[in-house]
């Protein structure tokens, strides 16, 4: 399911929820197979938008929002891991940011702890690269998305909250939260983020960065209540 609906509350957003190897990156077997989401968000007014997590077809998500009469004017990255950024993973090159730049030259927006990760991983120059801290705001024409720094599955890994929407990347699912067990993941740190997005307002509507769940999206209230992740928390 793909959502291109304006929130009812802010009729300028734009937002677009993508499943890789579904509705880009067709044929692409592991692009299949992660089920990673990307999402663009944006002004309709001022036709502007960025893409969350470019991964195995950057050109073609360009060319999705294109046909939308938007244009990607910058990134907001999730974490340094190659499905969502690019790079080397399973022994196969993902295509990702790197791929992108060569189309359109725009800001690639981190958590400043993610940088050498993603330097790394995408070998993307650091002129590229723009740091953030928690609190962050960024904004996209006249939408404003809030950069929460939320590590644990990476020491970088930051979700963004958006007109009543959490995009999570992998720190939390609908079921279940992103692995601690990876280089550069701490568990104590995980908690601590699942804690802090436990806060978030119960109708907040969560977007993870898998389609883990038959579900592609939840409210918060319903993930806290019902994902075991946060037993005990």
């Amino acid at each position: 399911m793909t959502e291109n609906a304006p929130a009812p509350n802010n009729d300028r957003l734009y937002f677009r929820q993508l499943l890789s190897g579904r509705d880009f990156a067709h044929g692409d077997q592991l692009a299949e197979q992660m089920v990673n989401f990307v999402y663009a968000i944006g002004d309709r007014e001022t036709g502007e938008c960025v893409l969350v997590d470019p991964a195995y077809a950057p050109a073609e998500l360009i060319d999705v929002v294109a046909a939308d009469d938007m244009t990607v004017t910058g990134v907001l990255a999730t974490h340094y891991h190659p499905d969502h950024v690019g790079g080397s993973m399973m022994g196969m090159e993902i295509d990702g940011i790197a791929s992108l730049l060569n189309k359109i030259d725009c800001p690639i927006h981190i958590q400043a702890d993610e940088t050498e990760w993603v330097r790394k991983t995408t070998h993307v120059s650091p002129d590229h690269l723009v740091e953030h801290g928690s609190g962050d705001v960024l904004s996209v024409g006249a939408i404003d998305i809030t950069l929460l720094h939320t590590p644990g599955h990476t020491p970088g890994s930051q979700c963004f909250l958006v007109d009543g929407k959490l995009v999570a990347g992998d720190t939390l699912f609908l079921d279940g939260c992103g692995r601690t067990d990876l280089p550069g993941s701490n568990g104590a740190h995980m908690i601590e983020s699942l804690q802090r997005l436990a806060k978030v307002p119960g109708d907040t509507i969560l977007y993870p960065g898998h389609q883990y769940s038959a579900a592609p999206s939840a409210r918060m209230d319903h993930v806290v209540q019902h994902n075991y992740i946060f037993q005990g928390l």
